[in-house]
């Protein structure tokens, strides 16, 4: 899998708070860690995306904005108009939801027009987008129908879970993810990752992205591991 140093592992990291009672001042600090840190990005609800658009202006650190969240149960022209909203306020990648109704009916067909439109909207202003399957809820041939729709669509990355289900991250789900987006689609984990082994299964696993609200300490703990290495990188 490689070689990876400290910087490299933060810039995996999708620094999350997404809870109802977020205040501007959470954000701040979200935004402040996420620089320090060198995060990737900061994962937001859409309500807060112009906030921090405006306090990590200048930085290399994306806004990402959760469309539909946590649920996904909202029709494809609300999902269409939230992702436009939110690229409008300043938004720099987009995390949306599928249909779950859509999803365990096996209706395909649904699922691949609102994945090809949402998708559009972020092609056309040139911002990452991710899939959200909430994998919990799924069986494997669910999965694995949604993976090959997301391989046909071509979305940035494919996503486990909100984080709000009944189950979060799964080692075993992001394997089959990738194993079955191939090379077209990247993976992002995210759900119950809190500490820096878990993070590291999961990059092993093939996860090129990981949401957690715990980015913090892993970094934190994945710096004090490294510090005792010889050339401070880990393989992985």
């Amino acid at each position: 899998m490689g070689t990876w140093t400290l910087d490299e592992l933060a810039r995996l990291v999708d620094h999350t708070n997404l809870h109802a009672d977020a205040t501007e001042a959470d954000m701040d600090r979200l935004c402040e860690e996420a620089v320090r840190h060198h995060f990737r990005m900061v994962a937001i609800n859409q309500v807060q995306v112009r906030h921090c658009a405006r306090r990590l202006a200048g930085t290399d650190v994306h806004v990402g904005a959760a469309i539909a969240f946590p649920l996904g149960q909202t029709s494809i022209d609300a999902k269409v108009f939230e992702t436009r909203d939110a690229l409008a306020n300043g938004a720099t990648e987009i995390d949306y939801v599928v249909n779950l109704t859509r999803v365990r009916q096996h209706d395909w067909y649904y699922v691949e027009e609102e994945m090809h439109r949402i998708v559009d909207a972020c092609n056309e202003a040139n911002v990452p987008s991710k899939v959200i399957f909430e994998n919990c809820y799924l069986s494997d041939e669910e999965k694995i129908a949604l993976c090959r729709i997301a391989r046909k669509v071509r979305p940035t990355f494919v996503k486990t879970s909100t984080g709000f289900g009944s189950g979060g991250a799964t080692v075993s789900d992001v394997a089959l993810m990738h194993a079955n987006v191939g090379n077209e689609v990247l993976v992002k984990a995210a759900g119950g990752i809190r500490d820096a082994d878990t993070f590291l299964d999961m990059v092993r696993a093939g996860a090129r992205r990981i949401g957690t609200s715990a980015g913090v300490p892993i970094i934190e703990e994945l710096s004090r591991r490294l510090a005792t290495l010889p050339h401070q990188a880990i393989e992985l």
